[in-house]
């Protein structure tokens, strides 16, 4: 069935599915990673598989995308659970779930053909981790597979700013923070008129950038995923506020920042009223086309 709007009161745009149905092996963060999130984040890292993360946020009258990171290029482990397990268990879930694929870049024209069978398939959008993938969002080597989404009308949501992956560990575990700047999203948005983006995360310390790359261009959004908004930025309340307040969207980034804890904090921001039920629900009800209307 799919989503109802009048039966939730939130869209979380951005929560990760660790564990899979079908497997044991461990998801592409090994334990040891998602421990040491865990600490970083003070939230301990519970993991879920996708109907888990399902019955947890039907409980609190809520959808969320959820996706795993395809960074095998980088780790040499393939994603648990994969694409194909998400897209399938979504479909008996669609009453509250989003299903996002995630495709190394590196993956080259397999991974192009891949994501076109996923967008058959139902796929709504993809992440991008340009951290832990290792590459620039503006780099060419991406480029085919931003054409196939843009095809498709789907979504590209992309991390930017620091990440907990590696955090506080020895080399920050080989993450190199570079990659994440939002003004690369930017190449992205001019090369792909059309194409909606996410850049998820306040992004730090680069929030003045993706607040701008927000503003200029019509098919870019922002989620708060990541942080609790006790930490957001004045100048990102300021603007979630005013200018961009059709183009920000609640995400929790769950399991590392649970939604309960997300949306406590969010009460004591000095959000407008009439922006919060746009931040919770319907921007993005907007831009996946659950109001019949496209972003």
């Amino acid at each position: 069935m799919p989503i109802d709007l009048d039966a939730i009161d939130a869209i979380d745009v951005h929560t990760h599915v660790h564990l899979s149905v079908r497997t044991t092996a461990a998801a592409g963060e090994d334990s040891a990673t998602v421990k040491a999130m865990g600490e970083y984040f003070g939230e301990g890292m519970p993991t879920f598989t996708l109907p888990q993360l399902a019955a947890y946020y039907r409980e609190r009258r809520m959808a969320a995308v959820t996706f795993g990171v395809d960074s095998s290029s980088q780790n040499g482990q393939e994603m648990v659970p994969s694409n194909d397990e998400i897209l399938e268990l979504a479909a008996e879930h669609d009453d509250v779930i989003i299903p996002f694929g995630s495709i190394d870049p590196h993956r080259g024209a397999l991974g192009v053909a891949t994501a076109r069978r996923l967008l058959e398939g139902g796929i709504k959008g993809f992440k991008f981790h340009p951290n832990t993938q290792g590459f620039y969002p503006n780099d060419r080597l991406a480029y085919p597979l931003y054409e196939v989404i843009a095809e498709f009308g789907a979504v590209a949501l992309f991390h930017s700013g620091t990440t907990g992956v590696g955090a506080r560990t020895p080399g920050g575990g080989g993450i190199r923070l570079k990659y994440s700047n939002p003004l690369c999203v930017d190449d992205v948005a001019v090369d792909f008129p059309g194409l909606s983006i996410i850049i998820a995360h306040p992004s730090f310390p680069w929030q003045d950038e993706a607040l701008a790359v927000a503003n200029h261009k019509p098919d870019v959004y922002i989620d708060l995923s990541g942080w609790s908004p006790k930490y957001f930025p004045p100048q990102l309340v300021q603007y979630a506020n005013s200018m961009i307040s059709d183009k920000v969207l609640f995400g929790s980034d769950f399991p590392v920042i649970m939604p309960e804890r997300w949306m406590k904090a969010f009460d004591e921001l000095p959000i407008k009223e009439h922006v919060r039920p746009k931040i919770l629900k319907d921007n993005a009800a907007r831009l996946f086309g659950l109001t019949g209307k496209s972003g």
